[in-house]
């Protein structure tokens, strides 16, 4: 008995850790500028997400927990990359984000109170369940990942940072639900990996095609030309 409470101890530390680790990885996504770095930093992200449900479904063991972990590092650390890799060309990875919405510093100073008030709107949702184990580290680090991936998506300007962004929304829901809800059905699971995946190959078509036409990504960029094409 006391050797699994023990156990139990280490897994959730190493689950914090992981959680600590996953809001590291948003936290260089909004502040990075080059596209490339961006999604090294999702990668990262998404490796803590399958960690975190690793940790998670190991006591007491949770297959549904296992397939999670397992279905994140084949869609989000290996297939989405390399989707992404093979459909864009290697000018848009180089390419450093020079203007966005927020500059850098302001943009963590926001970030920061995201994280921050991400917890204390997790408060209530923390005091109200009876299962405190995970529930006290994914669901406020989930929260703080899914407003940091929204922020992302509104503040960055070339579209696979904001493709990366509603991406990193994805993840910190999910790192929220497996401890909320553990038990997902594997068929959902993999409807949702085949989605993002028929996502980031829809977006990458769209944004090479731009790319090619019109030489740029930036959506203000496309917003005006097409302002210029109903005139």
């Amino acid at each position: 008995m006391q050797n699994f409470q023990n156990m139990a101890t280490i897994m959730a530390n190493l689950n914090a850790l992981a959680g600590g680790f996953f809001i590291i990885a948003a936290l260089g996504i909004v502040a990075t500028r080059q596209v490339r770095a961006c999604l090294k930093f999702f990668i990262f992200q998404s490796i803590f997400l399958a960690a975190s449900a690793f940790l998670l479904g190991a006591a007491p063991f949770s297959i549904h927990l296992m397939a999670v972990g397992v279905i994140n590092l084949i869609t989000k650390v290996m297939l989405l990359p390399w989707l992404l890799r093979r459909l864009l060309k290697e000018e848009v990875y180089t390419r450093r984000e020079i203007t966005q919405v927020v500059s850098i510093p302001t943009s963590l100073i926001i970030a920061l109170i995201l994280v921050i008030s991400a917890y204390f709107f997790s408060l209530p949702w923390l005091k109200a369940s009876d299962i405190m184990g995970p529930l006290r580290i994914n669901v406020p680090v989930g929260l703080g990942g899914l407003l940091l991936g929204a922020y992302t998506l509104a503040n960055r300007r070339e579209a696979l940072p904001q493709l990366l962004g509603l991406l990193a929304m994805e993840n910190g829901a999910f790192f929220a639900g497996i401890a909320i809800a553990p038990d997902l059905p594997l068929i959902a699971e993999l409807a949702l990996a085949f989605d993002l995946l028929i996502l980031a190959f829809v977006v990458g078509v769209l944004t090479r095609a731009v790319h090619e036409r019109v030489g740029t990504t930036a959506v203000g960029t496309l917003a005006r030309l097409r302002e210029e094409g109903q005139k």
